[in-house]
């Protein structure tokens, strides 16, 4: 590891085979001299608040103190997860929804889940995810709360746990997709008179969306839940876990073995934070919580409220270290399902509202936009806390998130956003979904395992390791020590050859890691970086040359 000090200075880092900086211990603290929130000494931190006193120098201070929690860094660590989206959308060939679908549809012939651990161990992911709940509501895993779970499937296939066993014998890190919106919990009698509406729509020739063709298609068939999503039920006090008739758990929860919350929740909040409670308790530890923030029916008039807070509450006593997608201390959607970062993406973000209170951070500025983390935006006018919220970068195998009579991407273009995307300090989240018999099809696998050998052949080793240059290569691999922080605004990398140093490539971010692409090889016996701008200290690990096999490697 290489340590700079810069504060948009210049600075240069040359990393050879034989030589790379020792790590030096340092400090922004300031010593304290008074007791006001702006005289304080700034210590690191995951999320920090922004005061009205404070400077533009000390937000700036703050923005390269921020660093991950131990989850986070774990999580970014990973790099690549396999998203499995796998449900009743399997079985109807679609990829939002009604919720009014029935049970008995989900009866996958022959569910292997370690057909699925091997796919996703040969394309080099390290945590999988599975859609316990989509948009429809229908539940993967025998819920005591709603009936439409695959307690009512032919075979009641707890594919949950199931998943989360195959998944930790194949060690692999575990995540859970829980859909907030549900399709089966719409209002009956809102449903019906929509779906009245919608034939009166399409009687008089007007588009219908995506949500409306599916309710006309399934007609009159009622959603399956209770009615709870969007209901107007009171907030009240309630007690998690509801405890039902007979239910198995009483004893631990009378002994405390099993935690109780009481918390204040609606019908729906109440209904998902027992969810939440069944998963962890039953599927725990959990890596990451993905909470998808789409609800299809918004645009038709039914919403529901969250309240977040008690989620994140929740959550967090539950299991401190789960990295909550849209959530604090968690993850960030990194605006696109392309699979591509940005070329300058920060882990380090501002927020307008505190990130406990709200979905998806509470950035002023929406996920899809260009700029993220900027000076400008930390320091706009908006900005009240600073948080880190590292991007995850999603994309699917196939055209869509579940399975279809459909063409994989090839190993090529998952090689390319492989580089965009965990190349550019975002994780890569492949989602890769299996066919109606529960087996992830042979295309498929084909494709994955092409790509994680083309991965590991490219980027598994550093040409230097192979003995004293000159090396050819034509990718370089940078890397921060993101446990103190991500700082680094601007840099250029150059090759020596033949005595004479050229520069090659440049960029602004680097962050956990980032894989530069050169047009073409260059054959070079040393490296160096200058770093012309950064927020402080800057902390390098030694550059890594590697050799992609369209360069013949």
């Amino acid at each position: 590891m290489a340590l700079c000090r810069t504060r948009r200075t210049l600075c240069v880092l040359a990393l050879t085979a034989a030589a790379a900086l020792a790590p030096v211990q340092t400090s922004l603290a300031r010593s304290p001299s008074a007791a006001g929130p702006c005289d304080r000494p700034v210590h690191p931190a995951s999320q920090m608040s922004v005061e009205p006193c404070d400077t533009p120098a000390r937000i700036i201070e703050k923005a390269a103190l921020v660093v991950p929690t131990p989850g986070q860094l774990a999580w970014q660590q990973r790099e690549v997860t396999a998203f499995t989206h796998f449900g009743m959308n399997t079985f109807t060939d679609r990829e939002w929804g009604s919720g009014t679908e029935d049970e008995r549809l989900f009866a996958p012939s022959r569910m292997d889940v370690d057909q699925w651990m091997r796919a996703y161990k040969a394309a080099g992911a390290e945590q999988v995810m599975l859609t316990a709940k989509h948009h429809d509501g229908f539940v993967l895993y025998p819920s005591r709360y709603t009936p439409h779970s695959v307690a009512a499937s032919p075979g009641r296939p707890d594919a949950v746990g199931a998943f989360v066993r195959a998944a930790r014998r194949a060690g692999l890190k575990v995540g859970i997709y829980l859909s907030p919106s549900d399709g089966a919990e719409l209002p009956h009698a809102w449903h019906a008179q929509w779906v009245e509406k919608i034939r009166r729509k399409q009687q008089e020739g007007e588009p219908l969306s995506l949500p409306e063709r599916v309710a006309l298609e399934d007609g009159d068939r009622a959603p399956r839940g209770l009615g709870r999503f969007g209901n107007g039920s009171k907030v009240t006090e309630r007690t998690v876990p509801t405890l039902v008739p007979g239910d198995d758990r009483a004893a631990a929860v009378r002994s405390g073995r099993l935690p109780t919350f009481h918390v204040r929740a609606d019908d729906y909040d109440a209904y998902y934070l027992n969810q939440v409670y069944e998963l962890f308790t039953r599927y725990g530890p959990l890596d990451e919580l993905w909470l998808d923030g789409a609800n299809p029916w918004a645009d038709s008039g039914i919403t529901q409220k969250y309240d977040v807070a008690e989620w994140f509450r929740m959550i967090h006593r539950l299991s401190p270290d789960t990295v909550v997608f849209a959530g604090p201390q968690g993850a960030r959607w990194v605006g696109n399902e392309n699979g591509t970062a940005r070329e300058t993406e920060w882990s380090v973000t501002p927020s307008a509202e505190d990130p406990w209170t709200v979905m998806a951070g509470g950035l002023p500025n929406d996920s899809t936009d260009a700029d993220i983390g900027s000076r400008a935006k930390l320091l706009a006018p908006t900005t009240r806390f600073l948080q880190w919220y590292p991007a995850e970068a999603d994309v699917s195998l196939r055209p869509g998130w579940f399975h279809h009579p459909e063409r994989p991407k090839s190993p090529a273009q998952l090689m390319d956003r492989y580089e965009k995307s965990v190349g550019r300090n975002a994780s890569l989240l492949l989602n890769v979904p299996p066919a109606r018999d529960g087996r992830i099809a042979a295309e498929d696998v084909a494709a994955l395992t092409a790509f994680g050998s083309a991965v590991r052949a490219t980027y598994g080793t550093d040409l230097r390791a192979s003995g004293p240059g000159p090396w050819a290569f034509d990718r370089i691999g940078l890397a921060e020590d993101i446990r103190y922080g991500q700082r680094v605004e601007r840099f250029t990398v150059e090759a020596r050859t033949g005595g004479t140093w050229t520069a090659i490539a440049g960029g602004t971010t680097i962050g956990h890691r980032r894989i530069l692409a050169l047009p073409r090889p260059v054959t070079a016996d040393a490296v160096r970086v200058t770093v012309r701008e950064s927020r402080g200290p800057v902390r390098l690990a030694p550059v890594t040359l590697h050799r992609s096999r369209a360069a013949g490697g």
